[in-house]
C-alpha cells in the first residue's frame, strides 16, 4: 500500500489504515458530522472498514485519496482530510477534490483549515495539479467558511441528490499569489 506523510504545526496527515476503523466509526456514526453530506450515520464498524478499503484502493488506482488526520500532540485520530480525484459529484466530469471531515469535538479549533492548507500545498507542490475544487452544502457554514479562508473562490451552485451545493475552486496561480503575499 502507498504511504503518505504530510505535517503541519499541529497535524499529521497520513494514509488511512485498518487500525483507524474505531476513529472512522466515531466520526461517521455521529449524526451532526454527516448532517450535510447526504449519508445517514453509520451503524456498523464494518461500514467504516469498507470506507477505509475504498480509500486504500484509490491510493493504488489514482495515486491519491483522503488521509487520516492525526493530532500530533496526542497521536489521536480526529478525522480525515485531503485530496482525491472525484468522478461523481460534478456535471463537468472528473476533477481534483479537496475535502475534510472531523469529529465534532475537534470543530472550531482551526484543524480543518490547517489540514486544507497543507492539502493544497501537496496538490500543487507534489502532485503538480493546476487546480483544486471543493463543494459544501449551502447550510454548512463551517465548511463554506474554511473554503473561503484558504483562498478558494465561489464558482457556481448546483444540486446533487437533492443537496444544494456551493462550489469553490483555486488554481495553482491563485495559490502561488496567495502564498507569496503570506
Amino acid at each position: 500500500m502507498k504511504t503518505f506523510h504530510v505535517e503541519s504545526e499541529r497535524l499529521l496527515l497520513r494514509e488511512l489504515r485498518v487500525e483507524d476503523v474505531e476513529g472512522m466509526f466515531a466520526l461517521d456514526s455521529n449524526p451532526n458530522v454527516v448532517k450535510y453530506i447526504g449519508i445517514p450515520p453509520l451503524t456498523d464498524k464494518a461500514q467504516s472498514l469498507e470506507y477505509i478499503h475504498n480509500i486504500q484502493q484509490q491510493y493504488e488506482e489514482k495515486g491519491i485519496g483522503r488521509w487520516a488526520c492525526i493530532l500530533k500532540e496526542t497521536n489521536e485520530f480526529i478525522g480525515w482530510a485531503g485530496l482525491k480525484i472525484e468522478e461523481k459529484l460534478s456535471d463537468f466530469g472528473p476533477y481534483h477534490d479537496l475535502g475534510y471531515r472531523l469529529r465534532e469535538e475537534f470543530w472550531g479549533k482551526g484543524y480543518a483549515t490547517e489540514a486544507a492548507k497543507i492539502s493544497l500545498d501537496y496538490a500543487f507542490e507534489v502532485l503538480g495539479w493546476n487546480d483544486v475544487e471543493a463543494c459544501a452544502d449551502f447550510d454548512n457554514k463551517g465548511s463554506n467558511h474554511v473554503l473561503k479562508k484558504i483562498g478558494m473562490r465561489h464558482t457556481r451552485d448546483s444540486m446533487y441528490e437533492g443537496i444544494p451545493l456551493h462550489w469553490y475552486k483555486i488554481t495553482k496561480l491563485e495559490w502561488l499569489q496567495k502564498i507569496s503575499i503570506g
